[in-house]
């Protein structure tokens, strides 16, 4: 499978001339090991790793990897060919920020006496479009989704009101400009279709084959 004809990227918006946020998303079969050899990938080029997420696709049996990495253009290609060397690894895209629509998950725990005092919880949850998912006598869990300065402003709000935890999830991204991974695989297939099957011209005549 050629690489040239399954890296996508609209180089317009790219920023040649120095690093910025990328999201690669990378289509595979989801085996054992794919992961970890994903990651040997961007530490022998100490690249930090800024959020990643695999979940299964649209596709049954394929997983899509998000990774968001901060680098320049010319890096993120370099990268994106090394992974699509893996054996596992049907596609691989990479986008700007622009290129894509994304969220993220963040929940808090707070002291729900100190919420209750110091702050009404009707008047976080309008104005950081939270929810409320668990509310206990010794503490309340809060939930945001959005973008990663949507939900550091809640924690900066919380800082005053005892914030007990927090925790953000990886990244999850829809690429704005795309039919779909099942289009691809239909552009794969009549561009390298499988080879076809050929009838066993002794079946069904068993009798006459083996008969002494």
């Amino acid at each position: 499978m050629s690489t040239e004809n399954t890296l996508e990227h609209k180089t317009t918006k790219a920023n040649f001339d120095g690093k910025q946020e990328y999201t690669i998303t990378v289509y595979a079969e989801n085996r054992i090991g794919l992961l970890n050899r994903i990651a040997i990938i961007f530490s022998k080029r100490k690249i930090n790793i800024e959020s990643l997420n695999t979940s299964p696709s649209e596709i049954d049996g394929i997983h899509r990897f998000n990774i968001v990495i901060q680098e320049s253009y010319e890096v993120v290609r370099k990268l994106a060919r090394q992974i699509e060397k893996q054996i596992e690894v049907l596609k691989v895209y990479f986008n700007t920020n622009d290129e894509i629509i994304w969220q993220e998950l963040a929940l808090y725990k707070v002291s729900t006496d100190e919420i209750a005092e110091k702050v009404t919880v009707e008047r976080l949850l309008r104005q950081y479009g939270a929810s409320a998912v668990v509310i206990r006598k010794d503490y309340t869990v809060f939930a945001v989704t959005g973008h990663r300065e949507e939900t550091d402003a809640l924690v900066k709000a919380l800082e005053p009101y005892e914030l007990i935890e927090f925790v953000r999830s990886a990244r999850v991204a829809i690429i704005k400009d795309s039919a779909g991974f099942h289009e691809k695989l239909k552009e794969f297939e009549a561009f390298e279709p499988g080879e076809e099957l050929v009838e066993n011209e002794f079946l069904d005549k068993g009798e006459k084959i083996f008969t002494m």
